[in-house]
């Protein structure tokens, strides 16, 4: 399960991985009313990430690092989302996983510099949708989940190699 957090939008994303095809499972976005109370908007975000990650119950949560730009504002909000996901993954058990936004975009798109539009356009590619997700934050919340399971199939990959030459 991948998770773009954020105050207003938080992006999320579940794919599965079987014999090498990757797909989406869920996806979407829990938005949170800006006239809401911070703390309220905190408390739906955590409650949405808790019901979500008790239904899919996912190997792991990734997350997308936090990114200080100049709006520092804008990061304590994100940094407090990204916590209460934090916090409902730890509740149910499941592991945590952090990439900066430079590995997300490298393992969707083969740069790490590339655009949020070649995101979208590769997470439908890799996924097999007929278009692109219509939130940016669900495609990058889609796009770290993929991330991860590339680098857990990797993973995966190498210690069957070792295994192999030990054997």
């Amino acid at each position: 399960m991948g998770i773009d957090p954020g105050l207003a939008s938080t992006g999320y994303g579940v794919v599965r991985l079987d014999d090498g095809t990757m797909r989406v499972l869920d996806g979407g976005v829990i938005e949170t009313p800006s006239g809401l109370a911070q703390s309220r908007r905190l408390e739906r975000i955590h409650g949405a990430l808790l019901h979500l990650v008790g239904e899919h119950a996912p190997q792991a949560v990734a997350l997308e690092e936090l990114y200080f730009g100049r709006n520092v504002r804008s990061a304590v909000a994100v940094g407090q989302a990204r916590g209460v996901a934090l916090l409902a993954a730890a509740q149910r058990g499941v592991p945590c996983f952090d990439y900066t936004p430079q590995e997300v975009k490298l393992a969707v798109c083969g740069t790490g510099a590339a655009s949020k539009e070649q995101v979208q356009r590769m997470v439908a590619s890799l996924l097999g949708l007929t278009r692109p997700p219509s939130s940016d934050h669900a495609a990058d919340a889609l796009a770290v989940a993929i991330c991860h399971a590339s680098h857990m199939a990797m993973d995966g990959a190498v210690e069957r190699a070792a295994a192999e030459v030990t054997a």
